[in-house]
């Protein structure tokens, strides 16, 4: 048998679903040009891929049928020779909806092979979120705004074509620069594109990562019960209903928590957190009422706080409430941790304060904000600023 290659695509739902499809069909059509064989097929994990779910797409490419037969015979590939990271905010984990748990980024990817992340972002900064692994790898950055789109609308902002240059650069073996270019003269027919794929490829560069090194949080996980472990019958357990809780400076005791699942985390479904601020807050609880996912405690203050391990970043409690930057979505690259904001608001009053007023100035308006559909043309809109920044690089 000849050799397998596979490169794993990791992207968010709907709103990269042709980006990421676009990716690993050019990936396969490329290797095509230089005699290889391929298949490019996408997956998820047990729910479908609504608003933000994190969502897979590969390619493998053999030199041989029966190679190609064999890994296509897997449900995925076990190991991967590249990852490609398509919203830097899935570098805190992917797959939170799904039976198996949390996993890192770069869970499948081989000792030694590189990690490719989309990102405004420098390394060290990606890596306090990226989460310790035993063996080295390879981190690489595509600088670029995250290019989300609609489920129905595709952003076309080279953000493909430089992704194919950044893999024939950290991988010719899997595909060649010559290749990517012949697909894009032949296929896309775009000479501005093929200078992008161009530029990607010269401007690569990696940094080695250490065993050890990176983000020291332990994910969630948990193994999936035999037929011969359940209950009998067809029953669901409950959750107990929650309480009260403590204050922790005056250790009061009061307001409530609900009790949460402990293997339902939403948190990396999310690309935008709320941050709230308490001193403003006037206890009307319209965020709380709002939640879809009942994300917010009530505090022995009578403020409400996220728990931002259940909350998906929907932006309904920002909608709804009546108060001015009261509750402000920030962009999750921002954070490294789901830490209480109400804690830190009572440990230190005026330092959260001015945390807060520094974090609402970092974050876009609501009117400019890429993932979802606020006019007709908003995504065309985007194309030429994207451009811009990943041609400054």
């Amino acid at each position: 048998m000849g050799q397998l290659f596979a490169v794993e695509l990791v992207y968010r739902g709907v709103f990269q679903k042709t980006l990421a499809k676009n990716i690993t069909r050019g990936i396969v059509l490329a290797a095509h040009n230089e005699g290889k064989l391929g298949i490019s097929f996408g997956r998820y994990g047990d729910s479908p891929e609504r608003n933000g779910i994190p969502a897979k797409s590969f390619a493998i490419v053999a030199n041989d049928e029966e190679t190609l037969q064999a890994g296509m015979a897997q449900y995925e590939p076990k190991q991967v020779d590249v990852t490609v990271v398509l919203d830097d905010t899935l570098c805190k984990g992917g797959e939170s909806w799904a039976w198996y748990g949390l996993q890192p980024v770069h869970h499948a990817l081989k000792p030694g092979h590189t990690l490719i992340v989309i990102s405004l972002q420098d390394a060290p900064t990606l890596l306090k979120s990226i989460h310790r692994r035993e063996e080295p790898y390879k981190l690489a950055v595509l600088k670029g705004v995250t290019s989300f789109s609609g489920m129905w609308v595709y952003k076309d902002d080279h953000t493909d074509v430089r992704v194919l240059g950044a893999i024939a650069k950290a991988l010719p073996e899997v595909v060649g620069l010559k290749s990517v270019e012949q697909f894009i003269t032949d296929k896309l027919k775009n000479s501005l594109k093929l200078t992008s794929a161009q530029t990607a490829f010269e401007r690569f560069k990696s940094i080695d990562v250490k065993p050890g090194q990176g983000n020291p949080e332990q994910l969630p996980k948990f193994e999936l019960l035999k037929w011969e472990d359940m209950r009998e019958g067809v029953s669901i357990k409950g959750q107990p209903q929650g309480c009260a809780y403590a204050d922790p400076v005056t250790k009061q005791i009061g307001g409530f928590r609900p009790a949460r699942n402990e293997l339902f985390k939403k948190y990396s479904t999310r690309t935008q957190r709320p941050v709230v601020n308490f001193a403003t807050c006037t206890k009307c609880t319209l965020c709380w009422l709002n939640c879809p996912d009942a994300s917010f405690d009530v505090t022995p203050d009578k403020t409400y706080d996220a728990n931002l391990e259940a909350c998906c970043g929907c932006g309904i409690c920002e909608d709804v409430c009546p108060v001015k930057d009261c509750i402000t979505m920030v962009n999750e690259s921002q954070f490294h941790d789901n830490h209480s904001q109400w804690e830190a608001f009572k440990k230190d009053h005026d330092a959260y304060l001015k945390w807060l007023e520094k974090t609402i100035e970092s974050a876009e308006p609501e009117e400019k904000r890429a993932h979802g559909f606020r006019y007709r043309g908003q995504y065309k809109e985007q194309v030429p600023e994207a451009l811009a920044i990943a041609q400054k690089g």
